[in-house]
């Protein structure tokens, strides 16, 4: 394991001669510049986690070569760029964390395949597309419990498709530029226990079986276009659950 404090500068290139690493934790230095392609040699590397840091440029198409990586955190720097499709070689990867940058373009569908992977948090950057391109791979995201796209670009609406994304706990839309109408299929996740749908551009209204939901805890709708109107909870606006007006 490497974990380092207080480094300035470049990414130290020496590190990927370490081939043995199964842990890179590098988090929270002043790390500039990109990361090297020469990290595809960490073959070994469950755990990388350069969060915290002012790393920039384009992701390196080599990182999909840590084939043994369950944990990529590189939230919190400069990115810019599309995320590589080349994450989606990454069989083993559970934990994926690319929050805080400047990505652009659309979240690669070819992500949905990997069969291991539990939270996805690309909030913040400057993401375009919709999630049905997102999830047009049928048996997409098996197991991943919490997802994370707020703060985008996004555009379309919820799909009811989305529904087969069986395992789902978390759905954070807010602050993206969807909307449509709410799926009654959405309250078919069968444990889906926060849903963020705010500042968006969604319109009808919340559908009865949501109200219903057994596992729902909290529904955030503020900043769009449902109709009635809902009397808030707190300062973020949480929907009163008991307001049945609301729903249909």
């Amino acid at each position: 394991e490497v974990y380092a404090v207080s480094i300035v500068g470049s990414f130290p290139i020496a590190v990927t001669n370490l081939l043995d690493l199964t842990r890179l934790d590098l988090h929270n230095n002043k790390l500039t510049g990109p990361i090297p392609p020469q990290i595809g040699r960490l073959r070994r590397l469950r755990m990388l986690n350069l969060r915290w840091n002012k790393l920039q440029d384009v992701l390196p198409p080599e990182i999909g070569e840590l084939k043994k990586l369950t944990h990529l955190s590189l939230s919190f720097n400069n990115f810019k760029g599309e995320i590589p499709k080349e994450l989606a070689n990454l069989p083993e990867l559970r934990y994926l964390y690319l929050q805080e940058n400047r990505f652009t373009g659309r979240i690669p569908p070819e992500l949905g395949t990997l069969q291991n992977l539990r939270h996805m948090d690309v909030g913040n950057n400057h993401l375009v597309g919709t999630i049905r391109e997102l999830i047009r791979i049928e048996g997409c995201f098996p197991v991943l419990r919490n997802l994370y796209l707020n703060n985008n670009y996004l555009t379309g609406g919820v799909p009811a498709q989305l529904a087969n994304v069986t395992n789902l706990e978390i759905l954070y839309l807010s602050y993206n530029k969807m909307s449509g109408v709410i799926p009654t299929a959405l309250a078919d996740i069968p444990k889906l226990t926060y849903l963020y749908l705010d500042h968006n551009q969604f319109s009808g209204r919340i559908p009865n079986a949501l109200y219903k939901h057994p596992f729902l805890k909290e529904l955030y709708i503020e900043g769009n276009g449902f109709r009635p109107g809902v009397d808030p909870i707190g300062a973020h606006k949480v929907l009163e659950l008991s307001d049945t007006d609301f729903l249909v």
